[in-house]
This record gives C-alpha cells, structure tokens and sequence, in this order.
C-alpha cells in the first residue's frame, strides 16, 4: 500500500469518526430530552427534537429533526412556536405547537397551544414553567435517524460498530509503525555492523602492508651486512 493512499485512508477515518461523534452526541442529547424527568438536555441553551407525528405540517413534519433554544417566556407572543412539557396517553412528552392564545391573570400567563395540521386546540393550558424552549430550524428526515439510533441495533451498527473499526484501524497503525521501527532498527544495526568489519578490514590490510614493508627493509639490511662481509 503507497503512502499517498494510507493517508487518504487516514483522513476518511478521521472524518468518519468526527462523524460519529457528532451523531452519537445528537443521539445522546436527544435521548435525554425525551426522558420522563422533567430535565431537558441542552448543547449551550439548544436541545436537538425528533418530530413524531405531523401535527405541524407542513412546518415540520414526523421524521424531522428540530432545534429548539431556551427563552424568556415573558417575550413569547401568539404565533411563536414553542416546545413544552405535556401528559399525552397518560405519559410524560415533549411536544411543539404554536401559541394560539395567550391569557394573563393574577400575574400567570397561560398558553392555549395548536398545532398547525390540527383541528382545534390543545386540551392543556400551559404557564411559563412548561415551557422548554423556542422552536429555532428543522433539519428534514434526521429525526429518523435518531430514532434508529435510539435503538439497540441503530446504536450498534451506526455508533459502537464504526467506534470499533477505528480503533482496530488504530491498532493496525501502531503495529506497522512498530513493525517499520523495529526494521529501521534492524537496518540501522546492520549498517553499523557492516561499517565496523570494512573498519576492521580495512586496520587488517594496513598492518599486513607495514609487515611486508617492514620485512623488505630486513632483507634489504642483511643482503646490505653481506654484500659488506665479501667486500671485506
């Protein structure tokens, strides 16, 4: 595998793990926001929704995703859009609808809330302390995904699944690095070793030079000392 094509595969991985991230956190904090506690997660005073139903269409539709900021209720007016906690089929819900009516007396505000594919007005009125937040934007068909995501399989096959590949991929890089360290180790090694015995190699010729020039000079001595001897 070249090096340009282990990069590219590293900035996907990268790319798709931010991209988990970001759905697993959109999963988490819209989970948190249907619990039944009467607490609403937030990301810096927004909280992420999946529409159920159609109540508001064509606004928003089931299957969207919507946002929603915290407010001041005192600013609401007739015609915003607001979520608020509700009892519907007996269980506790977040639901947005539009402000229809708004009634102050004895210094409460009450609410009668509509929704804009209904027929009539909500059943409940509602005072400043349901009211979670203004509906900001809506994202088309992301709802859907974090309802699959709610699930045990979505969450698997969309969260904990890519988590894992990723850290396997990681796993792989730390084992070739490791690998390619250990063989530039090894080369590095064998390079030295090969530098030592072309040293030696080289010490050996030169000390078998200066023995054979050493021995040429004592010949040349004793022919010299007998050459004199027979003069004599």
């Amino acid at each position: 595998m070249s090096e340009r094509v282990k990069k590219v595969l590293t900035v996907v991985a990268g790319v798709v793990l931010w991209c988990v991230i970001l759905v697993a956190a959109l999963y988490a904090f819209t989970t948190l926001a249907t619990k039944g506690n009467g607490r609403v997660a937030d990301i810096f005073g927004y909280t992420p929704l999946s529409v159920q139903t159609d109540s508001m269409s064509p606004t928003f539709n089931a299957g969207d995703l919507i946002i929603i900021k915290k407010t001041d209720p005192s600013a609401l007016k007739v015609g915003d859009i607001v979520t608020f906690h509700t009892i519907i089929e007996n269980q506790y819900a977040l639901n947005t609808h539009r402000i229809d009516e708004i009634e102050e007396s004895d210094g409460i505000r009450r609410y009668v809330t509509k929704g804009d594919n209904n027929p009539g007005s909500d059943a409940d009125i509602i005072t400043n302390g349901d009211i979670v937040g203004k509906y900001v934007f809506r994202i088309p068909k992301l709802g859907r995904v974090m309802d699959f995501l709610s699930g045990s399989a979505g969450f698997l096959v969309c969260i904990v699944l890519p988590m894992l590949l990723f850290f396997i991929y990681q796993v792989y890089n730390l084992v070739m690095i490791g690998m390619k360290l250990k063989k530039a180790q090894a080369l590095e090694a064998a390079e030295e070793a090969a530098k030592i015995k072309e040293s030696a190699g080289e010490q050996s010729t030169e000390d078998e030079t200066a023995r054979l020039r050493a021995e040429l000079e004592e010949a040349k001595r004793r022919l010299a000392e007998a050459e004199a001897k027979k003069d004599e």
